[in-house]
């Protein structure tokens, strides 16, 4: 996934019995130039999957239900005769679950959506002499919100979607999730759907699912915005449909983790939390980054012995193998200087004093400070939403709020005192600009003042 530049000091770090034996250490100390010359980035997506995103949308597009179904076939390998997951069974979803996993996630949906009521803007009022502006927030009728199936089932996914969704005030939520290996959506994902207010679920996955939502169907109508993590096909599908449909900025794609650690905590908790984003599977990225070198053994040795252990030992291990990386740095300043280079979806700061560091960080999606605010505790409860800007969009885009489902209305009202403070620099802008209809709406007014 990631290719080393030139310039680099790259030593490989694993042994002869190491488990992990991918993950590469990357010694930058006295190095003084640009970081663009020596760090690995990921690679751009290539154009197969491109075109490949760009032939299931258009037969989508042309196709509808009988498309996203024959899709679903291809990829899942399961016939779906049901896009839409019957409304009884999504309300009793809850009933089919362990009552233990219902009360965590009524327990996540209530720190999830506090956090949330807490991000609702207010209305803007600015007034002068003649003129007053209203800012007004309108919430969008219609968002679908895509949880990724697969390898793993998400309804956390669920929850840090719909949830600001249903907070911001949408009507209808709609979340699409590929189907399991009995053709159905798992109950679990269901009861979070129902607990987190969807009004409709779509069993249907991966490019396929964002068309379908995008373009409509016989069955399924078309949303104003679409969000939620996924695969490289499901982010080029979103960025593709970006314009019919809105999107956030974010490339919501393959987790990633930076922990910068200077030896103050366990090396095992750097450790754990490298692997924590890795066992997504492959494509993520997973970086230590200190200014200890014995401590950056010692948490490679870590990870090592918990790899050995883990249940998905061959997704932390396939994600590890392209992009698991110990840097080795001067100073705090320059490990700050990295993580802000690499922009990651999840940065960790296991130091002696993370606020010290929080001031100079400039480009992540959330920042976890401290030995007990491990990454997890995002991704399940913590409050903020887990879709977070991945492949270096932090740099330019945030994480999922209340905000990318509400839209400003601005009510304009003018007294002629106002419309006579404003009208010489109106009529002659507009006449600079060429624009003869402009300015006339602004003599025919002063003449009708006159008259």
């Amino acid at each position: 996934m990631l290719q080393v530049c030139r310039g680099i000091r790259l030593v490989a770090i694993n042994t002869a019995d190491s488990l992990s034996g991918v993950l590469r250490r990357i010694d930058l100390r006295g190095f003084r130039g640009d970081l663009t010359d020596v760090l690995p980035r990921p690679d751009p997506v290539s154009a197969g999957p491109i075109d490949a995103v760009r032939d299931i949308l258009s037969a989508v597009e042309v196709g509808g239900d009988a498309a996203v179904q024959r899709y679903t076939e291809q990829f899942d390998g399961v016939t779906v005769d049901q896009l839409i997951v019957p409304e009884q069974e999504l309300r009793e979803a809850c009933t089919r679950i362990d009552p233990s996993l219902v009360d965590a996630l009524r327990d996540a949906s209530r720190r999830i959506a506090a956090y949330h009521q807490a991000q609702l803007p207010h209305e803007v009022r600015f007034d002068e002499p003649g003129i007053s502006i209203r800012g007004l927030h309108r919430a969008i009728q219609r968002a679908a919100c895509y949880v990724p199936g697969g390898r793993a089932v998400y309804p956390s996914t669920v929850l840090m979607t719909a949830i600001p969704a249903q907070v911001a005030g949408v009507d209808e939520i709609v979340i699409c999730v590929p189907p399991g290996p009995d053709g159905r959506v798992p109950d679990v994902v269901l009861a979070a759907a129902s607990l987190a207010g969807a009004t409709e679920v779509v069993c249907a996955g991966g490019a396929q699912a964002i068309a379908a939502v995008a373009y409509g169907t016989e069955t399924i109508r078309p949303v104003d915005v679409i969000v939620g993590p996924g695969n490289v096909y499901v982010a080029l599908a979103k960025q593709e449909v970006a314009g019919r449909v809105g999107v956030p900025s974010a490339f919501a794609g393959p987790s990633e983790v930076v922990v910068i650690g200077d030896g103050s905590q366990p090396a095992r908790y750097a450790a754990i939390d490298v692997i924590v984003q890795a066992e997504h599977g492959p494509n993520g990225l997973a970086w230590l980054v200190t200014w200890n070198e014995t401590f950056a053994s010692e948490v490679l040795a870590e990870i090592d012995r918990l790899v050995a252990e883990a249940p998905r030992k061959d997704d932390i291990v396939s994600t590890l193998s392209g992009a698991g990386v110990a840097v080795i740095v001067d100073s705090p300043e320059a490990a700050i200087a990295v993580a802000n280079f690499i922009a990651p979806e999840h940065l960790e700061l296991q130091t002696e004093d993370p606020e010290a560091l929080v001031a100079q960080v400039r480009n992540a999606g959330a920042v976890f400070c401290g030995a007990y605010a491990p990454a997890s505790l995002g991704d399940y409860a913590a409050g903020p939403s887990h879709v977070l800007p991945t492949n270096g969009s932090a740099r330019f885009s945030s994480a999922l709020t209340v905000s990318d489902f509400i839209k400003d209305v601005h009510v304009v009202t003018v007294n002629r005192e106002g419309f006579n403070a404003m009208a010489n620099t109106v009529e002659r802008l507009a006449e600079a600009e060429g624009l003869d209809a402009h300015a006339a709406s602004i003599r025919l007014r002063r003449a009708g003042e006159s008259s």
